[in-house]
């Protein structure tokens, strides 16, 4: 996790990154220190006037991070030195409020609810950025919902969409995203608080009224019990994160390709130096879909890694605890950095409809064989309009003739199908089916969620 100068830039976004920093991750854990002895007086276990001096304390920029470092390659995690640290600089200044540092809690209550409010953080920058990223869809997807384009299955040429549609379906995930993620956060941001395993017995009686009221200090939810080795909270939300990498790398993805020479439909922006090789000066590469592409293909083994991470033993882990520090902030990174990628990508792509038109007339007709084979199936039957079309197909094929032509000089053809009607059916624009409707619906989700979430 530490800072990459070269590659910072190109892959995460410096908000999430600063979230994640060495000074985000001391600070998260101090605010839990400092809301501990707030909690702890307002129940009576600490002195009030223990409050003031401890807090004044919990301030990330006071420490040595790199002593804090070195410490930690001895203590086993990042809590235990910066706790004595802390004891250090207290007691320097209030020798009696030292005595209530810490009390009660054990390490991993520490770090654990220091994540969750780092990941509350993450949480405020991916909500931001997914829900801007939405309204460039929706403006992409109104503005092209009656463009039509090649559809393409298995790479290969199959029948007419609309780019709208296209892009109507990267909306949708992000929508769907959107709503897992306001799904999932009572769940995800819960305090961590259990003492030393899990029973809070060094607190007594109070233990519960203290848990209570840490929780409202943090504004975080107060679970059932303690989670130290039930990870499933982290592991649902890292499951989100490579879903919205998964979905990222798709349009990247689908960018890509139709920014291909042979395709040449839609591409990134365009901007002075960007996408240039080193050596051709004709290239314009899709520098921005190679970072959708790589997050969705680095995605999944951070995931993975956590998912390997739940077993853990008994009511405290080694090992499989620690394997989660690093992953779960650098697939917030991740996510956050194709994010950024998406943003500076949607709003202004470039689309070329007269080179999708052409393209939808490269096989000459044959993307509309099946609206062909389906006219003639209604007056001769399904089996012989398919073989009858498939027939014309082949021969144009053969004699590099367009699909029209071919049609309108087959005799058995032309005995079901007049010159206009076959006219409309080798028409793009007459085969599109619902996918006009398919991005009004996809809209009108987009529009219900937001105006649910503008009503909160």
């Amino acid at each position: 996790m530490s800072t990459n100068l070269l590659f910072d830039a190109y892959f995460t976004q410096p908000a999430m990154r600063a979230i994640f920093s060495d000074h985000g991750r001391v600070q998260g854990m101090l605010d839990f220190e400092a809301a501990l002895a707030r909690a702890e007086a307002r129940v009576g276990v600490i002195p009030a006037n223990a409050v003031a001096p401890i807090t004044a304390a919990c301030r990330a920029e006071l420490y040595d991070f790199e002593a804090l470092a070195q410490a930690i390659c001895s203590a086993g995690n990042s809590a235990i030195p910066l706790v004595k640290a802390l004891g250090k600089r207290i007691a320097a200044e209030d020798a009696e409020a030292e005595r209530y540092v810490h009390l009660g809690a054990t390490s991993q209550d520490v770090m654990d609810s220091g994540l969750v409010l780092q990941l509350r953080a993450a949480i405020e920058l991916l909500e931001s950025d997914l829900a801007r990223l939405a309204d460039a869809l929706v403006a992409q997807a109104q503005a092209h919902a009656g463009t039509p384009m090649v559809g393409r299955t298995w790479l290969q040429h199959a029948t007419p969409v609309t780019l709208g549609m296209k892009i109507a379906g990267w909306l949708g995930a992000m929508t769907r995203h959107r709503q897992r993620l306001d799904e999932l956060k009572p769940r995800l941001l819960c305090l961590q608080f259990g003492g030393a395993s899990g029973s809070l017995a060094a607190l007594g009686e109070k233990a519960f009224a203290v848990a209570e009221t840490l929780a409202e200090e943090l504004d975080l939810q107060l679970p059932e019990q303690p989670w130290h080795t039930q990870r499933d909270r982290l592991v649902e939300f890292a499951s989100l994160l490579g879903l919205i990498a998964g979905s990222l790398g798709k349009l990247g993805r689908d960018l890509s390709l139709l920014m291909q020479t042979e395709a040449g439909e839609v591409f990134e922006p365009s901007a002075p130096g960007k996408g240039g090789s080193s050596t051709m000066p004709h290239k314009r590469n899709p520098v921005g879909a190679a970072v959708l592409i790589g997050a969705a293909t680095r995605a999944p083994g951070l995931v993975s890694t956590l998912f390997a991470a739940m077993p853990q033993e008994h009511e405290r882990s080694l090992g499989l605890w620690h394997a989660e520090w690093e992953s779960l902030p650098e697939l917030c990174c991740l996510v956050s950095g194709a994010l950024q990628q998406a943003l500076s990508l949607v709003p202004g792509l470039e689309v070329d409809a007269e080179r999708m038109l052409a393209n939808l007339d490269l096989t000459r007709g044959l993307v509309l064989a099946e609206a062909v084979s389906i006219a003639l199936a209604q007056r001769i039957g399904r089996d012989a309009a398919h073989h009858l079309v498939e027939k014309c197909c082949k021969q144009a094929v053969k004699e590099g003739a367009h699909l029209r032509v071919v049609l309108g000089a087959n005799a058995e053809v032309t005995a079901q199908l007049n010159a206009e009607e076959l006219d409309r059916l080798l028409d793009p624009a007459h085969y599109l089916g619902q996918a006009r409707r398919w991005v009004e619906r996809t809209l009108a989700e987009h529009q219900e969620l937001s105006l649910r979430k503008e009503s909160r």
